[in-house]
């Protein structure tokens, strides 16, 4: 099924490639098309000096730089289509990456890693080879801490349902989300405080001195120019007058040039930035949504006209970046006074719109997170969306659930079965056997489950549970923290969080292995039975067979679970498959034995 997928994906990055040559050669058609209008202003300049008719030289170079600007302006806009066919090649690509390799040009959320979280750092949730570098398609910083948030800690199940709903239909538009992922690619490499910033920028006005008279004054003063460029014609006295005009209307916008950086320093390059983003909102805006939950992120987009209002204000801005070329910013501030409208108009803009700008943004992160994880759901069609369930127990039951992490063709799926229950599982097993992995997987798969993704299993059943798990015991030189006394801590967070956080089923891979064999058993012994008088639930990964001895004592309670070797012709053969019981065969002697030390046994 992947290799379908996979070929879909080929076939629309040629379609893109195909796009990105044809625009290649409008804009090379375009470039040398305003370098005949620059020769043709330049040959109007030299024929009116030569008649002395400032009048013609003056018409002449205003028509020949309207229609260079109007080149300009289909070219920037064949620009940005060749960049979106670009950034659509990109993401399409990425998608054959991360079904191949697990590879993907989006951030591995490294930065939310967390030795001391709950889970996250054992289960491989953030960082490189991570659940967070498969799924993630999050290009802006608030979508990325979105989906971090997401795989942080469980939702409810409401929200679960709700997600699920809308990543499956996701699922069914994937054109539409490699659509909007090729529009925020941009993104990905963009200051992460720059919409900050704009936010901070939007909620002060600069008050420029004296804006209501020069709000009137920029919308008379290319009239009167113009009137005293035509008197030119008839009078050369008036000449002067005009040049007087236009020098007059450029002292204007210098006297007012503090004001205009204080707008242009946060406006500065952030036009097309917000371009972009008016484009996404109205693919939002204009998907006809299923699900219940896109549609009232959509509602809220639509309230505010999100998309052109955004779209408003990149023109603005755009406009006002038109003075950092020297002789357009020249002619349009002698003519327009430019800058001075353009603040204005950015002003106007502020006091009018600014409310509920946060809010949009934070719908898009929302829908690149929802398109993370839909991502999952269209490379990997086996996978299921689990049923979140009721009751007071711990229901957590899967067939065929494998890791995620892990390529099919390298991956043993496992049944387990949990319903509406309370009970401790021991797994018991030799070295290499699997139950590191199995712990894994169960606590990955529940983290998947309990924000809204699909699953690594044919069928999954769980309840909303605060994972913690006790796997990756590291010491610490910096805290001067030995393994035991690292050891000690996630144990008193473990028993403190059966206390006080809701439903938490705990993952232990070998307790207490940084002290001696018999203070591990006692110590792990009195653990489990700690747990069993707080009604926790969870597994216990161990090689210690002593402990399988407590289901005599718990019956009710505590679960012997194995995973085991067979030995053929001297050769270890590992299942990796789950069993009912303790295990019964171990392996270390065999590990050492290859390695060129023999055990002896005792007599």
């Amino acid at each position: 099924m992947q290799q379908n997928i996979t070929d879909q994906y080929r076939q629309g990055i040629a379609a893109a490639q195909q796009e990105v040559s044809n625009y290649k050669s409008l804009i090379n058609t375009y470039s040398f098309m305003r370098l005949g209008i620059f020769a043709l202003i330049v040959v109007a300049i030299w024929i009116g000096k030569e008649a002395d008719n400032f009048t013609f030289i003056v018409i002449a170079f205003v028509i020949l730089l309207l229609i260079f600007m109007l080149l300009m302006q289909k070219q920037s806009g064949f620009e940005k289509q060749k960049k979106y066919f670009e950034n659509l090649a990109l993401v399409t690509e990425n998608e054959i990456n991360s079904i191949l390799t697990h590879d993907n040009l989006y951030s591995n959320g490294s930065q939310f890693e967390h030795d001391k979280h709950f889970y996250s750092s054992d289960l491989d949730i953030y960082g490189k080879a991570s659940l967070f570098q498969l799924t993630n398609r999050s290009a802006t910083s608030p979508g990325n801490h979105k989906l971090a948030s997401w795989f942080g800690k469980p939702s409810t199940k409401e929200e679960i349902e709700l997600r699920q709903r809308v990543v499956a239909e996701l699922a069914t538009i994937s054109h539409w989300k490699l659509d909007v992922q090729a529009c925020l690619l941009f993104a990905k490499s963009d200051d992460e405080n720059r919409l900050q910033r704009l936010s901070d920028h939007l909620k002060i006005a600069i008050n420029m001195p004296g804006e209501k008279w020069l709000g009137i004054y920029a919308k008379v003063a290319p009239f009167i120019l113009t009137a005293f460029i035509v008197g030119a014609f008839f009078n050369p006295v008036i000449r002067n007058i005009a040049v007087a005009i236009g020098f007059f209307n450029l002292g204007l916008v210098g006297a007012k040039a503090a004001y205009i950086k204080k707008t242009s320093i946060v406006a500065d390059k952030i036009g097309d930035t917000l371009a972009s983003y008016a484009t996404v909102f109205k693919k939002i805006e204009e998907q006809q949504w299923q699900s219940a939950y896109a549609r009232s992120l959509n509602q809220v987009l639509m309230d505010n006209k999100t998309s052109g209002k955004i779209k408003e204000l990149s023109e603005l801005i755009n406009k006002l970046n038109y003075h950092l070329n020297l002789i357009v910013g020249f002619l349009l501030n002698a003519f327009f006074v430019w800058d001075i409208r353009q603040v204005i108009a950015i002003e106007n803009w502020k006091r009018n719109n600014q409310a509920g700008l946060e809010v949009a943004f934070d719908v898009v992160a929302e829908f690149e997170a929802l398109i993370s994880l839909a991502s999952l759901n269209i490379n990997n069609t086996e996978w299921c969306f689990p049923q979140i369930a009721n009751g007071n127990g711990y229901t957590l039951s899967a067939k065929n659930i494998g890791h995620p992490l892990l390529q099919a063709a390298n991956r043993v799926d496992n049944d387990f079965e949990l319903e509406n229950a309370r009970h401790i599982d021991i797994i018991t097993g030799s070295n290499m056997a699997g139950k590191s992995t199995f712990l894994r997987t169960v606590g990955i798969n529940t983290v998947m489950a309990l924000c809204g993704a699909p699953v690594c299993a044919d069928e999954m059943k769980v309840s909303v549970v605060t994972i913690i798990s006790y796997m990756r015991i590291k010491d610490s030189l910096n805290e001067s923290t030995s393994t035991f006394k690292a050891e000690l801590d996630r144990l008193q967070m473990l028993l403190g969080a059966v206390e006080t956080e809701p439903k938490v089923f705990f993952l232990i891979d070998e307790m207490l292995r940084g002290t001696n064999s018999v203070d591990k058993y006692l110590g792990s012994k009195a653990v489990i039975e700690k747990l069993i008088g707080k009604k926790g639930a969870g597994m216990v990964a161990t090689h210690d067979l002593q402990i399988a001895e407590l289901e005599k004592k718990y019956p009710d309670y505590i679960r012997n679970f194995y995973f085991d070797i067979q030995v053929l012709n001297g050769e270890m053969l590992f299942d990796y498959k789950i069993k009912d019981g303790e295990c019964k065969t171990f392996n270390a002697s065999m590990l050492l034995k290859r390695i060129g030390i023999d055990v002896e046994a005792e007599s």
